[in-house]
């Protein structure tokens, strides 16, 4: 099983994928698209192109995991949109990406805040 913690550093790739790919061709894309090293536990985020599956590939330090979720009906309304190849999301708007909804609009408090002056 695998386990998505707040520690963890997630990258979701905005440009929609072949998800005829597997593990390596993936991997290819995180190292020559998103120029980053998919052995660094980080765990990285894609889409299809008709936006309605999701696959999560990431590395446990033994092997690869890659999961997917296809939406039995609809579509993933949300979808990151930046000039870059990859946004960071936090583990809770993951969570909220994972359920059809918009991470943007979570309205979850911020994992640090600086304690205000009394």
């Amino acid at each position: 099983m695998i386990q998505i913690t707040p520690h963890m550093k997630i990258l979701v790739g905005i440009e929609p994928q072949d998800f005829r790919k597997g593990i390596d061709g993936l991997a290819r894309i995180c190292k020559e698209q998103l120029k980053e090293n998919p052995f660094e536990g980080i765990v990285f985020v894609f889409r299809n192109r008709s936006k309605t599956a999701i696959k999560i590939l990431v590395y446990d330090g033994q092997g690869f995991w890659l999961c997917q979720k296809r939406l039995s009906s609809g579509r993933f309304r949300w979808w990151p949109k930046s000039a870059g190849h990859k946004i960071e999301l936090k583990t809770h708007e993951l969570h909220v990406l994972f359920n059809g909804g918009n991470p943007e609009k979570s309205g979850a408090a911020n994992y640090w805040r600086p304690l205000q002056n009394a």
